[in-house]
């Protein structure tokens, strides 16, 4: 049986910190997007993960992604069109412990 997985917009899992990893093909369709350089994006928008093998979007302050924001419907990626598939694959094919928690599509009502 296929999990169905409906998001309700509440942006929680945009708000957990960690990496959000990135390949090249990520990379440069990220920074075309936002008619940036892939250079550029890469220096102002990334960081080398701890175990030095590649490299992950940066994070607000709180953890948060910075392409985040809310709108009268509820949480919007600002790179929805082009957003990394470690993001399109949460939380069918990646989740945390405890996410169901987070997330209010997870949440049994």
């Amino acid at each position: 049986m296929e999990k169905i997985f409906e998001c309700k917009r509440c942006g929680n899992c945009c708000r957990w910190p960690g990496y959000v990893r990135l390949t090249a093909g990520e990379i440069d369709a990220i920074a075309s997007f936002l008619g940036m350089k892939s250079e550029d994006f890469i220096a102002s928008s990334t960081r080398l993960t701890g175990d030095r093998t590649g490299l992950s979007l940066l994070e607000n302050p709180d953890g948060s992604c910075p392409y985040l924001y809310e709108t009268a419907e509820g949480s919007a990626c600002r790179i929805q069109a082009v957003k990394p598939r470690q993001c399109q694959d949460f939380p069918l094919k990646w989740n945390f412990p405890g996410w169901e928690k987070e997330c209010a599509g997870g949440r049994k009502e």
